[in-house]
């Protein structure tokens, strides 16, 4: 398969994630660009920081504002120190070896997603 469609193939299914769940980074390209595309995961990380720069946030984010649904100050506040805690958990990662940050990387994405079926299942009365 050419890089440009698995290129493609990936962006597409970050936006649709992204429009609906509000992921599409961490969840969804960094993992594929990491096991489809051989990216290294400083690589894999790197890239999808510069992807969901512009075109993810914006689309996404006027359909949401449109609809009634952005609080704009949190949304400034919460940016703000994103930026700062971005750039300081870059300097972080950077010390940090490969094989460890992708440890890493697992155990944060299996811990939310442990916790976020607990949730619904304690929401449906299942638990």
């Amino acid at each position: 398969m050419p890089l440009w469609l698995m290129y493609m193939i990936i962006g597409l299914f970050g936006g649709v994630t992204s429009g609906l769940f509000g992921v599409g980074g961490g969840i969804v390209i960094v993992p594929a660009l990491i096991y489809w595309a051989g990216f290294s995961q400083h690589r894999a990380t790197g890239t999808s920081l510069a992807i969901l720069l512009l075109p993810i946030g914006l689309a996404a984010t006027l359909e949401y504002y449109r609809n009634g649904n952005v609080d704009l100050r949190a949304a400034m506040i919460i940016a703000v120190t994103m930026f700062v805690g971005g750039w300081g958990g870059a300097l972080l990662a950077s010390q940090i070896k490969g094989p460890h940050l992708r440890l890493l990387f697992g155990v944060f994405v299996s811990g939310v997603g442990v916790y976020l079926v607990y949730g619904a299942c304690k929401r449906l009365g299942w638990l």
